[in-house]
C-alpha cells in the first residue's frame, strides 16, 4: 500500500495559496519576501523528492507547474523523472505537457484508492489545496509535511476544509523550529 503525503507551505492561519508571487492574490510571495532566507528551512523538500515515488497534482496546480518544472532540471530532477497523477474531472489527454514524463489522469476520489493499493513508494502531493481538502475528507491522507509560516494572511485558499466530520487524531512524527520563525511539523494520520 503506497502512502499519500500531503506537503504544503502554510500560514499559521491555514493559508495555502500563493506562497510564490501570483498576480491575483495580494499577499502572493509570502514564503520569500519579507521572510530571511534559510536553506536548512528546505532540507524537507529535498528529502521529500528523494524520497517519493510519483507526484500527485490536482488540474490547477498541474496546469500551473507543468510548462515550468520540466525546466527546472537542477531543481526538480527526480519529480521531473518520476510518475505524474493528475485528478480532476476535466483535464483531457490532450491537455497534459509531452515533455514531464509519463503522467495519468485519475478522474475521482475512488480511483485514488485504488492507486493507494499500489505497490510503490509514497506519493507526494503538491500545492493542490482543493485535492489535498477532499483526500483529507475522504480519509485518503497518511502524512502531512508542513512548512509553518510566521504569517496570518486573511483570505485566501485553506489547507484544511470545513466539512463537518469525525476528528482526526494526527501523530507529531518529526519537527524543528528555525531562527526565521518558519516551523517544520511533520504528522502521520493516526487511524
Amino acid at each position: 500500500m503506497r502512502t499519500l503525503i500531503y506537503t504544503a507551505f502554510v500560514s499559521l492561519d491555514g493559508v495555502v495559496q500563493a506562497p510564490a508571487p501570483e498576480p491575483d492574490y495580494r499577499n502572493g510571495g509570502w514564503t520569500f519576501q519579507g521572510i530571511d532566507f534559510l536553506p536548512e528551512v528546505y532540507e524537507l523538500k529535498g528529502r521529500e523528492q528523494e524520497e517519493a515515488g510519483a507526484l500527485m497534482l490536482g488540474r490547477v496546480s498541474y496546469q500551473a507547474f507543468a510548462p515550468v518544472w520540466p525546466t527546472m532540471t537542477e531543481e526538480f530532477p527526480k519529480y521531473n523523472a518520476m510518475p505524474k497523477y493528475v485528478v480532476s474531472t476535466t483535464l483531457k489527454e490532450d491537455d497534459l505537457v509531452t515533455d514531464w514524463g509519463e503522467t495519468t489522469i485519475l478522474r475521482s476520489v475512488d480511483d485514488v484508492a485504488a492507486l493507494k493499493e499500489t505497490d510503490g513508494g509514497p506519493i507526494s502531493i503538491h500545492g493542490s489545496a482543493s485535492l489535498a481538502r477532499g483526500l483529507a475528507d475522504a480519509g485518503l491522507l497518511d502524512r502531512y509535511h508542513l512548512l509553518v509560516f510566521p504569517w496570518v494572511l486573511g483570505a485566501g485558499k485553506r489547507m484544511w476544509s470545513e466539512t463537518d466530520k469525525d476528528r482526526q487524531r494526527l501523530e507529531l512524527v518529526e519537527s524543528e523550529s528555525y531562527a526565521n520563525g518558519v516551523q517544520k511539523l511533520c504528522y502521520a494520520v493516526v487511524r
